[in-house]
């Protein structure tokens, strides 16, 4: 049975530069073998966690909508990619939201200490993050980054390889950057042989 691979997209341009960079990571992620289930956050119908804290006794969110779905999803993979441009110094809105309604993961594993992933399962969970950021400054993936971690840990889900790319603003398109979309490629198709190799 095929590995699986879960590719959140915390853009909202589709065909644009972070679009094109996880394409190329899916793409190394099935040719080593994996299958890729592709999440666009922005057209995910899923509301902001309102800190009702059902999820600190019962294990699903109170909220009715299609987080359960993508909750799921999460729970099943092997491998994560979450591919966003920067946003203010952080991640844009609708990923981190999506990020904010996993707090029943949080609560499992600290609160509860009964992890949704089991401890074998999550020895082998993956992640590969891509960053892209418009500005050429030294501390712009500091907080993505953070944040991205953070959701690794709560998901169980280890954050083994980045690819940021800064000075987009000068860059403009990706495409001129052969190098760097090879580099998405290696790391999608590395993530997916780890992951299919270690179980």
């Amino acid at each position: 049975m095929k590995k699986k691979i879960v590719a959140l997209f915390g853009s909202n341009v589709f065909g644009g530069n972070t679009d094109k960079l996880l394409n190329e990571a899916i793409r190394g992620a099935e040719e080593a073998g994996c299958s890729v289930e592709r999440v666009d956050v922005v057209q995910a119908n899923i509301s902001g966690c309102r800190q009702i804290y059902h999820c600190m006794e019962k294990e699903t969110c109170v909220i009715r909508d299609e987080a359960e779905k993508y909750f799921t999803l999460l729970k099943e993979a092997d491998g994560i990619i979450i591919a966003t441009p920067v946003m203010t110094y952080g991640i844009p809105g609708h990923l981190k939201s999506f990020m904010d309604r996993c707090q029943p993961f949080y609560m499992a594993k600290y609160h509860r200490k009964n992890s949704f992933i089991t401890p074998e399962h999550a020895k082998i969970r993956k992640t590969l993050f891509i960053c892209i950021s418009g500005m050429n400054t030294p501390d712009v993936f500091i907080g993505p980054v953070l944040t991205a971690k953070a959701f690794c840990q709560i998901i169980d889900a280890g954050y083994v390889d980045e690819l940021l790319q800064n000075d987009m603003d000068t860059i403009k398109d990706i495409a001129t950057k052969p190098e760097v979309l090879k580099a998405a490629y290696e790391k999608g198709r590395t993530l997916g042989e780890a992951v299919t190799k270690a179980r």
